[in-house]
């Protein structure tokens, strides 16, 4: 082989070259794939957004309902009609109901239309609203419920934008008795959006089902009380009620991904808009960083490469790296199977030709095949990569060897150390692979663990160090028996009785 690539140097170059192309397709896969994470995670916050502007305007207006409802309970109680009008004004009307910094007065208006109780005063204004919405709308359908009128200009807030929220009054035989209502500033719909992060493109818009916008940021004053209805964005939602999409906006012509979500208490749809420029924007400064860097690492390849194979000496600088890769694991980076076999007959017949204690620590992933068939395979590859990157950090000399076993499972060999000194060492790894904290929830202990079992030759006749492994492998047995997430080491009958245990 080696004159064969003496005499073609430039199959090495060709190597670089595909090298080069892997490591390019590798990092542009891994760009890409980071954009779908942002995206995905930009989604995510509007979803987040879209939840928590539902659940603080769903709070507030039931809040508000029950003032009604307490309202309506008054004005059907005779008792309370007989009362002097303070103390009925103050049974009709709690602290709640005016309390608000956007809330303005309750009213119970009759069947015509006539303020006939007012939160406000115990003298109630004068003013007839047979024509309001929330007047008219459970006059004729009884049944309307909890009624949130369209924005409107109220009569006796100085043409302050409101919504109305109102509930149906009847007589004891059905007929209409009236309306009691509340009237809501829609200031307080623009305090509750403005303060939402959604970066120099995005919008959120509050709107009734019927797509009347209550509420949008920015150009809040220019769309409230229009309707959305035939919109694009508005009927591509209704039709399909897709999780998230790509739009560009009928109120100013933005691109962004839209993610639309309906109250499930109060018939208000909320839609989170955010620029794609905006979502891309870092991505965009880090994908030009690390794709220029890739590429000067590429064409240094080629070039180190291309210099390379004028060299003889580059081939024996190939087949020692191949040699030095043929005793270890490719996946985790420790040493494989064979290179632990080799070790351990060299260090036990040292230990025996010195008389000096050998250690063996046997590691086994908790629970790994579960954690397998939860995350997939390739996740159970990164896992098995971290915990063999703890194990490696947590043994401190040079004559320490770190193996894998096969699967799940790890071996640490320890020369010149006693039990004491294998339990630490295996206390360190045991903490180090769980402020790892890689999510396990098929696990007890939600987090990947591991259990170990360790033995060392002092404990066996000097005939018997062969089963050192096998030793430690019992007592990881009775680790998983006793638990998991525990280190348990192994004593001969002669030593002890019992398998001592470290949880």
């Amino acid at each position: 082989m080696r004159h064969f690539l003496a005499k073609h140097p430039h199959l090495i170059f060709g190597a670089a070259v595909a090298l080069a192309v892997i490591i390019l397709g590798v990092v542009g896969t891994n760009l890409f794939q980071e954009r779908d994470d942002v995206l995905e995670h930009a989604t995510e916050n509007a979803e987040n957004i879209a939840l928590v502007v539902e659940r603080d305007a769903t709070r507030n207006l039931q809040l508000l309902d029950l003032s009604l409802q307490a309202v309506i309970d008054g004005v059907k109680d005779p008792g309370v009609m007989r009362l002097p009008a303070q103390y009925r004004q103050q049974i009709l009307f709690d602290r709640s109901a005016s309390a608000g910094r956007y809330l303005g007065a309750l009213l119970y208006v009759d069947a015509h239309g006539d303020i006939v109780f007012d939160s406000k005063s115990e003298f109630p204004r004068s003013g007839n609203f047979a024509d309001r919405p929330w007047f008219t709308e459970p006059r004729e359908h009884p049944n309307v419920g909890l009624y949130i009128s369209p924005p409107y200009r109220s009569r006796l807030r100085d043409q302050q934008a409101s919504i109305a929220v109102s509930r149906r009054v009847s007589h004891p035989d059905g007929s209409f008795a009236g309306v009691v209502v509340a009237a809501i500033e829609l200031d307080y719909f623009h305090h509750l959006l403005s303060g939402l992060q959604l970066g120099a493109q995005g919008s959120i818009a509050l709107m009734q089902l019927n797509g009347t916008v209550v509420m949008r940021l920015p150009d809040s004053q220019k769309w409230v009380g229009k309707s959305l209805k035939g919109t694009e964005n508005y009927e591509r939602y209704r039709r399909l009620h897709e999780r998230s999409f790509f739009g560009r906006a009928a109120l100013d012509g933005a691109e962004r991904i839209y993610v639309y979500r309906q109250f499930k208490e109060v018939p208000f749809l909320i839609s989170v808009g955010l620029g794609v420029g905006d979502i891309y924007l870092k991505w965009k400064e880090r994908a030009q960083r690390v794709a220029f860097l890739t590429v000067l690492l590429a064409m240094s390849l080629l070039m180190a490469a291309w210099m390379l194979t004028q060299e003889f000496k580059y081939r024996l600088a190939v087949e020692k790296n191949l040699s030095l890769l043929a005793r270890m694991d490719g996946l985790t980076g420790l040493n494989n199977r064979r290179t632990l076999d080799e070790s351990y007959e060299r260090e036990l017949l040292r230990a025996q030709r010195t008389k000096s204690p050998l250690s063996l620590l046997f590691v086994d992933i908790d629970h790994f095949k579960t954690y397998n068939d939860t995350y997939g395979h390739q996740a159970g590859d990164k896992a098995l990569a971290a915990v063999a990157m703890a194990i490696a950090a947590s043994i401190k000399r040079p004559q320490d060897i770190a193996a894998r076993f096969g699967g799940e499972e790890f071996v640490v060999m320890l020369p010149d150390t006693k039990l004491s000194g294998a339990e630490e060492v295996a206390d360190r790894i045991q903490n180090a692979v769980h402020v790892l904290g890689m999510e396990h929830r098929d696990s007890e202990f939600g987090v990947v663990t591991v259990s170990i079992g360790y033995a060392c030759s002092t404990s066996f006749d000097r005939t018997e160090q062969k089963g050192l492994i096998e030793a430690s492998d019992h007592a990881l047995y009775q680790a998983k028996v006793n638990g998991r997430n525990q280190s348990r080491a192994y004593r001969t009958p002669e030593v002890s009785t019992e398998v001592s245990e470290k949880a």
